[in-house]
C-alpha cells in the first residue's frame, strides 16, 4: 500500500509539473497614458530656466522693445559656470530664454538687427544660444528653448508676416542649436509696446493668431527625433501649472482635455493646477518658479534669493505632487550665476541628499490584502524592490486595498514617497498612510492623487510597520514604489 501511495504521489507531481500554469492578465490601461518622451521627461524631475537679456542690464522684467542692443554687455560671462552649477544642484535639463517679450535675440538671427550681433558682447561675434547648447552637451544636460511669441520690438507684430518671422526664427534655433528636449512658450500675447516706433497697444486673437498646430508641426519636421515636447498653458505635451509660486495642486491629475484650453486663456488657473480626472489627453504639469522675486537678475534682489529650506519646500510642492520643477536661475550683469544663488542651490542639494539618502523600506518585506491573480508577478514585495518596471496590482474591479511594509525595527519616519506605474495610466483617487504603534494603527497622512511621484511630510513618528490604504481608484491600483525616510 505504501509503495502504491508513493507511485501515485510521483505521478500526480509529474502531471502537476507538466500542466500549463494559469496565466494572469496584464492590467489594461486606464484612460490616457504617457508617451515614451513624456515618461523620460517626467523622470528628469528637475530642470532649470535661464533668463538673461537686455532686461538684466535695464532692471526691467518686461522690456518695452526699444532697448538698444548696445546695453547687452556682460563683463565676465562664463556659461560653463552656469551649467556646472546647475548640474551640481541636480538639474537634468536647461531651458534658455532665447528671446523674451522685448524681442532681443541671444543668437545672431539673420531676420533681425535686434540681437546679440549688434551688441558689445564679443564685438558682435557672440552667440549665447550656441554657447549654452554646447555647454549642456559637454556636461550631459539636455537643452531646451523658450522663445516668446510676443515681440514688442517688431513693427509687424499682429500682422500675418510676423508669424512667418516667428517660424523663421524657430527654424534657425532648431536647425542650428538642437536637439531640444522642450520648446516652451507662454500666454503673454499682445499689449503695449515699441513695435518699431509705433508705441501703441496691439491685441491679437490668442486662440487663432499663431496657428500653433502648423507652427509645432513645422518644428516636429525639423526635429523628428528625439521628440521635442511642447509646453504651454494648453500643452500639447506639457501644461502650465497655473501659477508661478511653485505650487502644483494637492490633487494633480496628469490628464486634461485640450479642447478646454489655449495659450493665454483667462480663468483656468485652478484647472491647470489640478488637471481633470476624466481628461482626454495625458498632459502633465510643469511648475515654473524663480529663485528670486523676478525672472531676471536685479541687484536689489540679492538679499531676497530663496533659501535652501524654501527651495526644499518647493520640491515637495512640485516634484512631491507629481509634477516637474522648472526653477529659474538668472545670471547677473557679469554673466555669472550670483554667489547668493550658488550658495542657496548648494544648500538645497545638501538638504535633498541628506533627507532622501536612506530609504528605510528598501528591500523590506511587504504584504497586501489582495494582489492580482495571487501571482508573484504582482505581489506586494514589488513596491520595495527598487525596480521601476515592477508593481503591486489588484484584480480588476478591486479599487480598495492595503499594502503593509515591515521596517524590521522601530525607526523614526518623516517622509513617505509613493509612485504609480503610470505607463498604464494614473489611477489612485485617494489614500491614507497608517503606522503601527503598539497593537494599534494610527493614521498619519491622507491625500488624493499619486501619479508619477507623491511625497508626504508626515512629521517625526516612530514605528516598525507602515500601511498604505488605497481608498479610491479609477481602476485597479498599480503601485510601483514606496519609500520611507
Amino acid at each position: 500500500m505504501k509503495r502504491l501511495i508513493a507511485i501515485t504521489t510521483i505521478l500526480l507531481t509529474l502531471c502537476s509539473c507538466n500542466s500549463p500554469k494559469k496565466q494572469v492578465s496584464v492590467p489594461e490601461p486606464a484612460g490616457p497614458v504617457p508617451s515614451e518622451a513624456q515618461l523620460a521627461w517626467q523622470e528628469m524631475e528637475l530642470n532649470a530656466f535661464v533668463h538673461f537679456t537686455t532686461n538684466t542690464f535695464t532692471g526691467k522684467e518686461w522690456g518695452y522693445g526699444d532697448e538698444s542692443p548696445s546695453i547687452f554687455a556682460p563683463t565676465g560671462i562664463d556659461v560653463n559656470q552656469w551649467i556646472t552649477t546647475l548640474k551640481e544642484a541636480g538639474f537634468k535639463g536647461v531651458i534658455l530664454t532665447t528671446k523674451h517679450h522685448d524681442g532681443f535675440c541671444l543668437w545672431p538671427s539673420k531676420y533681425t538687427e535686434h540681437s546679440v550681433k549688434n551688441s558689445p558682447y564679443k564685438n558682435g561675434k557672440g552667440d549665447i544660444v550656441k554657447e549654452v547648447s554646447e555647454a549642456c552637451k559637454h556636461h550631459g544636460l539636455k537643452f531646451g528653448i523658450y522663445m516668446s511669441p510676443w515681440d514688442r520690438n517688431r513693427a509687424d507684430y499682429g500682422e500675418p508676416s510676423y508669424i512667418e518671422y516667428y517660424r523663421n526664427q524657430l527654424e534657425e534655433l532648431f536647425t542650428n542649436y538642437g536637439p531640444a528636449f522642450e520648446m516652451w512658450f507662454d500666454g503673454a500675447n499682445g499689449g503695449d509696446g515699441y513695435y518699431g516706433g509705433a508705441n501703441e497697444t496691439r491685441n491679437i486673437d490668442r486662440q487663432t493668431y499663431y496657428d500653433w498646430p502648423a507652427t509645432l508641426d513645422m518644428v516636429r519636421k525639423i526635429q523628428p527625433e528625439p521628440q521635442v515636447l511642447f509646453f504651454s498653458d494648453a500643452g500639447p505635451d506639457i501644461r502650465w501649472v497655473g501659477n508661478e509660486k511653485g505650487l502644483a495642486g494637492e490633487t494633480n491629475w496628469n490628464t486634461i482635455s485640450k479642447d478646454t484650453l489655449y495659450a493665454g486663456k483667462a480663468g483656468i488657473e485652478k484647472l491647470l493646477a489640478t488637471g481633470s480626472e476624466d481628461g482626454k489627453q495625458w498632459i502633465p504639469a510643469e511648475v515654473d518658479v524663480s529663485i528670486r522675486p523676478g525672472w531676471f537678475y536685479h541687484e536689489e534682489e540679492d538679499s531676497k534669493v530663496k533659501t535652501a529650506e524654501q527651495l526644499f519646500d518647493l520640491y515637495l510642492t512640485s516634484v512631491g505632487r507629481g509634477s516637474n520643477l522648472l526653477l529659474n536661475v538668472p545670471p547677473d550683469k557679469r554673466g555669472l550665476i550670483h554667489e547668493n544663488d550658488v550658495e542657496a542651490l548648494r544648500g538645497w542639494r545638501k538638504l535633498l541628499d541628506e533627507t532622501f539618502r536612506t530609504n528605510l523600506a528598501s528591500g523590506a518585506p511587504a504584504t497586501a490584502t489582495a494582489y492580482r491573480g495571487n501571482s508573484p508577478e504582482y505581489a506586494a514585495t514589488n513596491v520595495t524592490d527598487g525596480k521601476k518596471q515592477t508593481y503591486w496590482a489588484t484584480d480588476d474591479g478591486i479599487t480598495n486595498a492595503s499594502v503593509e511594509i515591515d521596517l524590521g525595527k522601530e525607526q523614526q519616519v518623516s517622509y513617505i514617497l509613493l509612485q504609480e506605474y503610470i505607463p498604464l495610466g494614473q489611477r489612485v483617487k485617494s489614500f491614507t498612510v497608517e503606522v503601527q504603534q503598539g497593537k494599534d494603527w494610527k493614521e498619519i497622512a491622507a491625500a488624493t492623487t499619486i501619479g508619477y511621484k507623491r511625497i508626504l511630510k508626515t512629521g517625526a513618528v516612530r514605528t516598525d510597520k507602515i500601511r498604505i490604504n488605497i481608498t479610491g481608484a479609477k481602476a485597479c491600483p498599480l503601485i510601483s514604489n514606496i519609500e520611507v525616510y
